[in-house]
């Protein structure tokens, strides 16, 4: 139902067009896209099952990926299964308050999985900096302190997005979003009043979260690396920079997607639709597809105990 006020109307609902240019191809986009869920899934499931009856890693590296598990999940789900909806059912349609809820989930859980690689960044700094304090300073409870104050920074700036719509963008032009899933932008771009405070809001997040946090994982990383180039034999530094392989690939497989994806929608003019919107999913698909290879690739505990589990189901009882 719609009220209309002039050119502009009051929407209770929206209308997500899916993959705008590509509607036809829906039904064959789907196997892909849901292949991937369910691997995104799996994996993540997967990993905090293995680091749940692992005890040996029951440490600070592995808890704060049990995190990134979890968000991973939320991300994915967040915004998966309305796609496979409308790719399946076409159901396109959904309420103002939901679109508002899942924008809040999928801008607040990227905030905080870039706040948990941060505090990823400082447990390897102290690790390989500081080892004979690293016990002391990351504890367990030290570690629920990180991970609560990424939740809570996530829900501080984002928080704020959902209110500032409802409150001051009523009127919009159209009710179709022409996107997969509701993004801020995509929904500020659609209003008839004044955006400025909210794109100079989304704008301040932006830089906040991925510029500032960036800059501090790179710093971390730069004294990490002095300090590696201090040991004595290249065996040693070998050894010592294997244990931050994995979170810099983690790392490099979060923010390079979204990179990519925000440079493409603000400066990528002349890119067809169809690929903003392809990015914008990968972008939150890539991370949880790959989060649980690289930790399972690089992590010998985690490799040791999936090929337990694998051998024990394939044993004949």
């Amino acid at each position: 139902m719609f009220v209309f006020t002039n050119a502009c109307l009051v929407p209770s609902s929206f209308w997500l067009t899916g993959i705008p240019g590509l509607q036809s191809l829906h039904i064959w986009l789907s196997i892909p896209f849901s292949s991937m869920y369910l691997v995104a899934v799996v994996g993540n499931v997967t990993i905090l099952a293995v680091i749940k009856v692992e005890r040996s890693l029951h440490q600070p590296m592995y808890f704060f990926l049990c995190m990134l598990a979890v968000i991973d999940l939320v991300l994915s789900t967040s915004t998966m299964p309305k796609l496979l909806a409308i790719f399946w059912f076409g159901a396109h349609n959904i309420d103002l308050d939901a679109c508002l809820t899942q924008m809040f989930f999928i801008h607040c859980f990227a905030t905080v999985e870039s706040g948990i690689f941060l505090a990823m960044a400082f447990d390897r700094y102290v690790a390989i900096c500081d080892p004979l304090r690293h016990t002391l300073v990351l504890t367990h409870a030290a570690v629920c302190r990180l991970g609560l104050a990424a939740l809570l920074r996530g829900v501080l700036y984002i928080g704020p997005l959902p209110l500032m719509i409802r409150l001051r963008l009523p009127l919009y032009r159209t009710q179709i979003i022409a996107h997969s899933y509701c993004e801020h932008m995509a929904i500020v771009t659609l209003a008839c009043g004044d955006t400025t405070v909210n794109n100079l809001y989304g704008m301040g997040i932006g830089f906040l979260v991925l510029i500032l946090d960036s800059l501090a994982i790179t710093a971390s990383y730069v004294m990490i690396f002095r300090a590696v180039m201090g040991l004595a034999t290249p065996e040693s530094r070998l050894k010592t920079l294997g244990t931050c392989s994995s979170h810099i690939c983690a790392i490099l497989v979060f923010y390079i997607p979204i990179a990519v994806s925000s440079l493409t929608h603000r400066f990528g003019h002349h890119v067809p639709p169809h690929i903003h919107i392809l990015l914008a999913n990968f972008y939150l698909l890539i991370p949880p597809i790959l989060n649980p290879v690289v930790y399972a690739v690089s992590t010998k505990q985690i490799q040791e105990r999936l090929l337990h589990i694998l051998k024990a189901g394939t044993q004949p009882k």
